[in-house]
């Protein structure tokens, strides 16, 4: 896949790949959040983000205003690697999640999921779904961004990136809430789920819950933390998620 591919950056490159690793960002995220990680992965890791419309560099864009169609913008430009004898890693945390899900069911209609695996990370499981508020002001999001420990304070003291953030995270948050997955589909992919022992949005049970959702391997792991307990752990984060590569666990 080229680089110039407007959904695609590249965070760290491997020629030829050992595996490859896309990652899918929460809501209000974008690729860069993901840098920090892509410099733990061991040599041969091909990593990259996904980068939604509307942010960073695609500025200006409209946005895709579902999860679905997110996916569906998407998978074209997964299909090619998809194809290719590598491990594919699709790695989502929170929408990401959502999003990286309903792209393997994508592929999955494809038949090209023979190397795919998918980690969730900060999710409920499909057939465990929590109703979430509207949030119909700009400050029932802020505050809820708060108790995730999801808001950089730099952003809520700058009024200029306020301006730009907050239609970001108006997006985003309709798309969450409207997001309706079917309780009972399943991926013909490995799992890995990863929770944080403290996520307000996320139970115990309902991060177990992703086991139905796979007619492959499953693994959960729980790291100390709320939300964003990932931030906390990357290099632990990192591990798991070359693990899932690996082992594969078809």
């Amino acid at each position: 896949m080229e680089s110039k591919d407007p959904w695609i950056r590249t965070l760290r490159g491997a020629v030829p790949p050992r595996a490859r690793v896309l990652f899918f960002p929460h809501a209000g995220g974008a690729a860069s959040f993901y840098a920090p990680f892509a410099r733990r992965f061991p040599e041969g890791y091909d990593v990259t983000a996904v980068q939604y419309p509307g942010r960073q560099e695609r500025f200006g864009e409209p946005f895709v205003t579902t999860v679905e169609g997110l996916a569906d913008r998407l998978v074209p430009s997964l299909r090619r690697w998809a194809a290719e004898p590598v491990p594919l890693v699709l790695v989502g945390h929170s929408m990401g999640a959502s999003v990286a899900f309903e792209s393997v069911l994508r592929l999955g209609r494809d038949r090209l999921t023979a190397h795919c695996r998918l980690v969730v990370s900060g999710r409920t499981a499909p057939s465990a779904p929590r109703e979430l508020p509207a949030f119909d002001s700009d400050q029932e999001i802020l505050d809820h961004l708060a108790g995730l420990g999801g808001t950089d304070p730099a952003i809520v003291r700058s009024p200029e990136l306020m301006d730009l953030f907050l239609p970001v995270m108006r997006n985003d948050y309709r798309a969450v809430t409207r997001y309706r997955p079917v309780p009972d589909v399943v991926v013909d992919t490995p799992v890995l789920c990863l929770t944080g022992d403290r996520d307000p949005q996320v139970a115990p049970e309902e991060a177990a819950a992703w086991k139905s959702h796979t007619t492959a391997g499953f693994r959960l792991e729980t790291l100390p933390g709320d939300h964003f307990f990932l931030t906390g752990h990357p290099e632990t984060v990192v591990r798991l998620v070359a693990e899932c590569a690996d082992a594969g666990g078809r």
